[in-house]
C-alpha cells in the first residue's frame, strides 16, 4: 500500500465537470494498493497518516499532525502509484491491485479514517480531475 501525502490549503475532485469533493486546509492522499496489502496495513497507514506531524505550531515548525490542527482529508484512489518503469517509457501497472479488489481496500482505508477526521473520497475507477493548492509544498509518500 502506498499513500502519498500532500499538505494541502484547498483541494477539490471532479468528474465530468461536476464536483464530487472538497476540503479546505488538511491532506490529500493518494492512495495505491497491491495483491499483498491487507487491512493491516490498512491500519497502520491510517494510524500513520492522522499522527504525521507535518503542520506548523506556534513556532513554524512541523510538529502538529491534522488531528491537532483540525481540517480534513480528500482521499483519491490511484493505481498508477505503482507504475513500474525500469523497461522502456510504457509504465507498467502489473503490480497494481485489481480494481474489484483494490475498492474493498480503498473504502475500507476511508472509513477508518472517517473514524478520526472528515475524510472526503473521490470516485474510485472514474476519471477524476484533481485540484491541489499544496500547502509548502510538503509531499510525503508513505508504504506499508
Amino acid at each position: 500500500m502506498r499513500v502519498l501525502v500532500q499538505r494541502s490549503k484547498h483541494s477539490s475532485v471532479s468528474v465530468n465537470n461536476k464536483l464530487v469533493n472538497e476540503i479546505e486546509k488538511g491532506l490529500v492522499l493518494l492512495v495505491g494498493f497491491t495483491g499483498s496489502d491487507t487491512e493491516e496495513d490498512i491500519d497502520k497507514l491510517v494510524k500513520k497518516v492522522v499522527n504525521l506531524r507535518i503542520f506548523d505550531d506556534d513556532s513554524g515548525i512541523m510538529n502538529k499532525s491534522i488531528l491537532e490542527v483540525g481540517g480534513e482529508i480528500l482521499s483519491i484512489s490511484q493505481f498508477t502509484l505503482y507504475a513500474n518503469t525500469k523497461k522502456g517509457n510504457r509504465p507498467s501497472y502489473i503490480e497494481a491491485l485489481n480494481g474489484a479488489e483494490a475498492i474493498k481496500l480503498y473504502e475500507k482505508f476511508n472509513e477508518k479514517l472517517n473514524q478520526h477526521i472528515i475524510t472526503k473520497p473521490g470516485i474510485f475507477g472514474a476519471e477524476m480531475e484533481v485540484n491541489i493548492t499544496n500547502d509548502g509544498p510538503i509531499t510525503i509518500l508513505l508504504e506499508s
